[in-house]
């Protein structure tokens, strides 16, 4: 096939780079973007969209299940997984025609195969039409990351799996032992516990949710627990015999081991990023336990070669991409695009209750010197919480008593994934306490909470 010329080559179609390609685009740069799998790259397709797919689904059956409550009747009621699952996989297609049809609208040249530097501003590319070789004066490598997997927990697709087999499962699980509870972990683990799965769930750190605020940790806990969870903090997985139709569990804690017998394990025990095989280290980027060492602009110190997403390291969110692949386009163009701020970018968890933060934690800020103003507002008592059947939860907000400062921000409770944002917002714009007291907030809503939890900080709740 005839060598291609461009401006910008991208290489991975995952939301980092898929948005990198339309955005140089938009600034008038010829771009390829290459993608050996799938346009979408894991987020639309293995991750954040299809799950939440299947978490929706969820959500509704919980509802069904508790119709009594609100004064309905649905008495026979049921769930076909593989429904579910059709309806999941039906969605991240949808999401995966609409990037052909922005790559179309904003021209964008999608090539499909394997991609690999070969030189400085050479990309090898291998794909079911033979091996092309793309030029660019610009590389941007955004091919993400997979899951990780431990010597002795690998997955086999049918006792264990990762977050893959989880979203198109060949059955489901009657007993079923999640290894982490970060974010995939819990989500899962919240999923197939709704649909009845007896579910436990081993966490090596002394709290779930490892990564939140303790108190956040603690309310969410007791809410798995409520719901039949079973969560066991500071537990290894030290071995998995895999036999017909069961795994028997080693599972080591306070340096005592005992088994324990599943049908099912998922393991999501973190990611590694894929590096390999693109020409990274041949061409002097340096890699640092799988993942690319860049600058805060994710220039890798070569030239002409930027990194971003999960392979370019924490925090491993779509959103942090996205936002990446925007600057470093703006970058190439010309133009003089802001640094990403790790602290403002916000964490969502979909479990039931979800979970959601941006900034630090009330431990982190005190390890890091500063005197605080702590607010804390339940659900409970706001009125359209209690309304939709969701009293329980809370927001809490961290700021600098000195000077005003917005820290942090964690809540637990439903729909907190879309109240956060707010809390985002006000950290780019350095908001202090002072304009989110003075803010009128509609009620009734949720984000009332959002102003209460401000107000709390300062001694000056109105509804507790």
């Amino acid at each position: 096939m005839a060598d291609q010329t461009f401006d910008v080559v991208v290489i991975g179609a995952g939301p980092g780079g898929y948005v990198a390609a339309i955005r140089a685009a938009q600034l008038g740069l010829s771009v390829a973007c290459i993608e050996r799998e799938n346009l979408g790259g894991i987020c639309l397709n293995w991750g954040c969209i299809p799950t939440k797919a299947l978490l929706r689904s969820a959500e509704v059956y919980h509802h069904m299940e508790n119709a009594k409550s609100f004064g309905l009747s649905a008495d026979k009621f049921s769930f076909d997984l593989d429904a579910v699952v059709k309806r999941s996989r039906g969605v991240a297609k949808q999401m995966n025609g609409g990037i052909k049809s922005l790559f179309k609208k904003n021209k964008v040249t999608s090539i499909m195969g394997e991609a690999k530097i070969v030189a400085k501003g050479k990309v090898s590319v291998k794909g079911e039409k033979g091996e092309q070789t793309v030029t660019g004066k610009n590389i941007i490598v955004a091919t993400g990351a997979r899951a990780r997997e431990l010597p002795g927990l690998e997955a086999d697709g049918d006792l264990v799996w990762t977050y893959r087999h989880a979203l198109v499962p060949p059955r489901m699980p009657k007993k079923l032992l999640v290894i982490g509870s970060g974010a995939i972990g819990i989500e899962f683990a919240s999923f197939y516990n709704t649909f009845g799965a007896d579910t436990t769930v081993v966490e090596v750190m002394d709290r779930v949710l490892p990564v939140e605020d303790k108190e956040v940790s603690a309310f969410a806990k007791k809410q798995f627990e409520k719901q039949g969870m079973k969560i066991r903090e500071k537990t290894t997985v030290v071995k998995l015999d895999r036999q017909k139709g069961k795994v028997i569990a080693h599972l080591e804690h306070g340096g005592k081991t005992e088994t324990e017998e599943f049908d099912t394990v998922i393991s999501a025990v973190g990611i590694v990023g894929n590096v390999e095989g693109i020409g990274l280290e041949e061409m002097g980027v340096k890699i640092d336990r799988t993942h690319v060492v860049t600058d805060e602009y994710c220039r890798t110190g070569v030239d002409g070669i930027f990194a971003i997403g999960d392979i370019a390291g924490a925090p491993w969110l779509a959103h942090k991409a996205s936002h990446e692949g925007v600057m470093v386009a703006e970058l190439i163009a010309g133009e003089k695009p802001h640094p990403i701020k790790p602290n403002s970018i916000a964490g969502c968890t979909y479990c039931q209750p979800q979970v959601a933060s941006v900034g630090l934690t009330e431990e982190k800020a005190k390890e890091a010197g500063y005197e605080l103003k702590v607010g804390k507002f339940p659900f409970i008592g706001n009125g359209k919480a209690v309304a939709m059947g969701e009293a329980e939860g809370f927001v809490k907000t961290v700021f600098d008593a000195k000077t005003g400062e917005l820290l942090g921000a964690h809540m637990v409770g439903a729909e907190v994934t879309e109240m956060i944002q707010g809390y985002v917002i006000g950290r780019t714009l350095e908001t202090t306490e002072e304009e989110l007291m003075n803010t009128v907030f509609p009620h009734p809503t949720m984000s009332e909470m959002m102003h209460e939890s401000v107000l709390a900080a300062y001694g000056r709740a109105l509804h507790i």
